[in-house]
């Protein structure tokens, strides 16, 4: 059964800033998860797609970053597997209370990933991969992209379905990482302005020109686009006020 990403999150030096950009940005309706305050779930309708918390004490200089949290129905083993086929465990599985068990892992190219066990049944159907607010691309700057790929197919079942030449970049491979069969992300090798080898996740929003608007006026920076990439639709890739990167992607200009 392949494993898939299905949670997406926020680590940020300002929460409530962040939660008020993509709120604007994306179209997100947030909610605290619980009285303390200390999580935003982001939703699109009635179901959460996501989550804005604060960069913990002990990130160890982690600057704001989105991570992608793949399913896991026994995160131990995981974990295990994880680490046994080159990757890293940052932090070893661990309780969240009224969620399940969490792990903060690395593949052998460093680049971080999360995995989440729920509790309970935990099981939320899909939303698609095109919904306005939902995550419509994911794509990895690997150390080594053909490295990438064997390890992530060994680990979760993901398919390299396709690939384009990029010439001294080599290959962009796109990848099915559900049980779908459609390529749904891809992974490349890391260009050179991106420090470290990292993923990265395209939020769906209806118009791209409108919504680079909103990332600047409210205090982001616009680093490539818009432009048109294969399929029809148009791509940003941005950075938000606190220095996360993200991208958007729409359907038209």
């Amino acid at each position: 059964m392949t494993q898939s990403f299905f949670w997406y999150e926020l680590m940020t030096s300002d929460p409530v800033a962040a939660t008020a950009f993509y709120t604007d940005v994306v179209g997100w309706r947030p909610q605290s998860f619980d009285d303390s305050g200390g999580y935003t779930v982001v939703n699109v309708g009635e179901r959460g797609i996501g989550g804005i918390m604060a960069l913990a004490a002990d990130a160890m200089n982690l600057p704001p970053c989105w991570v992608g949290y793949i399913h896991s129905a026994d995160i131990d083993a995981d974990a295990k597997r994880v680490k046994d086929g080159g990757g890293s465990i940052h932090k070893p599985p661990a309780e969240i209370a009224q969620v399940g068990r969490f792990a903060a892992l690395a593949d052998p190219g460093g680049a971080m990933f999360m995995m989440l066990q729920p509790s309970g049944s935990g099981d939320m159907p899909p939303l698609g991969n095109e919904a306005a607010g939902t995550v419509g691309w994911r794509e990895l700057y690997a150390a080594d992209g053909e490295k990438a790929a064997d390890f992530y197919g060994n680990q979760f079942g993901w398919k390299q379905v396709d690939a384009m030449d990029m010439g001294a970049m080599g290959q962009y491979r796109l990848c099915s990482m559900d049980d779908t069969g459609l390529a749904i992300g891809a992974i490349m090798n890391k260009p050179e302005q991106v420090p470290v080898p990292c993923w990265q996740f395209y939020f769906n929003v209806p118009a791209i020109d409108s919504a680079a608007q909103r990332v600047v006026k409210g205090g982001g920076k616009i680093l490539m686009g818009p432009h048109e990439v294969p399929g029809g639709n148009w791509i940003v890739n941005a950075i938000d006020p606190q220095g996360a990167h993200f991208a958007l992607v729409a359907p038209k200009r």
